[in-house]
């Protein structure tokens, strides 16, 4: 039977948990958020980049060439991006029930 000072103590580390998950997944999120404005500024500049050279090129397959080459970076980047959004997104599920586990392992009976 818990005590009024157990729960007392079990409350309180459960706020401490809370506090400290919400610090991990604010790191994780501005991690993320940094990376798809990274993202985003790539590929506008690369976009421009080709469409510079495709108002420049001197023939059809010279154009053919640059939107090829514009795709194969376009698509090797994009899965680099969303790798390591992947990855940043484990790692934000992570980090937010981080904190948790130790209180869950305080409160589980171990047999």
């Amino acid at each position: 039977m818990l005590k009024a000072d157990d729960m007392q103590k079990i409350t309180n580390e459960s706020v401490d948990a809370t506090a400290r998950s919400f610090e991990g997944a604010t790191k994780a999120t501005q991690a993320i958020t940094a990376e798809i404005a990274d993202y985003t500024r790539r590929s506008f500049e690369h976009g421009a980049k080709t469409m510079e050279k495709l108002v420049g090129a001197k023939s059809p397959d010279k154009a053919f060439e640059v939107q090829t080459e514009y795709a194969k970076a376009a698509y090797e980047d994009y899965v680099s991006h969303a790798t390591k959004l992947g990855q940043f997104y484990a790692d934000l599920g992570r980090e937010a029930f981080k904190s948790y586990q130790a209180l869950a392992a305080k409160l589980t009976p171990v047999k």
